[in-house]
């Protein structure tokens, strides 16, 4: 079984570099939905959004379920799914949970950074992210740990009066008598993908720290309390998702386009996206900001990660990419090369706009074939590309985590 990448890290390392990485895959629609906005208008983009989440949230909420033994039907299960989920990075996305019982329960948001990011755009924006995206696709999640949940708000945006706090507040129930709700056929269809059916190596159980989110549901997650075994799992599951959710929205994307508006498009997303997470993961691990460091991130990016799905090898200086499972979805790591360079740009300038990526050899469409990238300096200065200051918009692109105790909760 592949080797992850990220058992090079320190756990401590992990630790800090796990919330990173699912708040860099909330910010995919951030750099995503502003393209689609501009191509389609809002309530097409929202449409596109509730596609790609209720086609990808099942299949990465299972997943992790298995991988930290918290499979279940209950409330439970499913609060534990949203504290590991792209969709609700910690803090940034401040659920607070309360449990009444197996089958009923409530959370609310102290802080939504989805909203503080879209309320400036007016109260329409504001309506379709918390109305029109978020009826269908919070049940999809759901769907994963039981066909008969249903999630209701108690109050949501558009706020009344403007400053309302918490920002909304919802109720979970589980109950017999509730319609079953059916996954997506974009879900059915994303079963079948590499990406789902990923492999990666099991947790080792002796590893000192905390294996599994088997017992209580805490408050807050402390990642300093699981293992590095554990650590690395879940630092692989989160690039899955992102790949996940990647590819349904590419699905999305490409029943309402032709093919240069697709890649089009879809070059933009990762190229955002890419800038983003490369700085923030150079500031989070305190890399150096040089061809050294900008390796390194590259290496720790999610465009190259997990090890198990996007098959590249970093040695003298290089990271050479050859076919694997991601080429074969048409994942990010497809669109980029000699011939599309972009992405790649955006990412090492991230780390410092004075540097730049040399790419040899061919487009990986067949096994046989493969591209090699160095990173190299430039004696002036790149400007930021405008898909990463697309991204920057949001208030996630500089978001700093805060450290919280793991506390259980108490059921009431």
């Amino acid at each position: 079984m592949t080797a992850s990448r990220y058992e090079s890290l320190t756990r401590d390392e992990l630790a800090t570099l796990v919330p990173e990485l699912l708040l860099i895959g909330q910010l995919i629609d951030r750099s995503g939905m502003a393209w689609c906005i501009s191509a389609f208008g809002r309530e097409e983009m929202a449409q596109v959004a509730i596609e790609e989440w209720m086609g990808a949230s099942p299949i990465y909420t299972l997943r992790m379920q298995k991988a930290l033994k918290y499979e279940g039907v209950d409330i439970f299960t499913i609060f534990k799914g949203l504290q590991l989920d792209i969709g609700a990075p910690p803090q940034f996305m401040d659920f607070r949970y309360t449990i009444h019982d197996r089958w009923n329960g409530e959370f609310h948001l102290d802080h939504c950074g989805a909203l503080m990011d879209v309320e400036p755009m007016g109260p329409e924006y504001v309506r379709s992210m918390c109305h029109d995206i978020e009826d269908p696709t919070f049940d999809a999640t759901a769907v994963a740990t039981n066909a008969r949940a249903q999630i209701r708000p108690i109050h949501r945006p558009p706020r009344v009066p403007a400053d309302r706090n918490p920002h909304c507040a919802w109720t979970v129930k589980i109950d017999e008598s509730y319609p079953e709700v059916f996954e997506s056929a974009d879900c059915t269809a994303l079963r079948g993908s590499k990406a789902a059916l990923t492999e990666l190596a099991p947790i080792d159980e002796t590893d000192e720290g905390r294996s599994d989110y088997s017992g209580d549901v805490l408050a807050d997650l402390d990642f300093a309390e699981f293992s590095h075994s554990a650590l690395v799992r879940i630092a692989d599951e989160v690039c899955l998702q992102m790949h996940l959710l990647n590819l349904s929205y590419l699905r999305a994307i490409d029943r309402r386009t032709e093919t240069d508006q697709y890649l089009d498009i879809a070059t933009k997303q990762l190229t955002g996206l890419a800038g983003i997470a490369a700085g923030r993961i150079r500031a989070a691990l305190n890399l150096p900001a040089d061809e050294t460091g900008a390796l390194r991130v590259l290496e720790l990016h999610p465009l190259l990660n997990p090890a198990a799905y996007v098959t590249a090898s970093v040695a003298d200086g290089t990271i050479q990419v050859s076919h694997s499972p991601a080429h074969h979805d048409g994942s990010w790591i497809s669109i980029v090369g000699p011939e599309r360079l972009a992405p790649l740009q955006a990412l090492v300038r991230a780390v410092d706009p004075y540097l730049d990526v040399e790419v040899s050899g061919s487009p990986v469409v067949e096994p046989a074939e493969t591209w090699t990238l160095r990173v190299v300096r430039r004696n002036e200065a790149a400007a930021e590309a405008g898909e990463v200051a697309v991204t920057r918009f949001s208030t996630g692109a500089a978001f700093e985590f805060e450290h919280r105790k793991a506390l259980p909760l108490i059921v009431v």
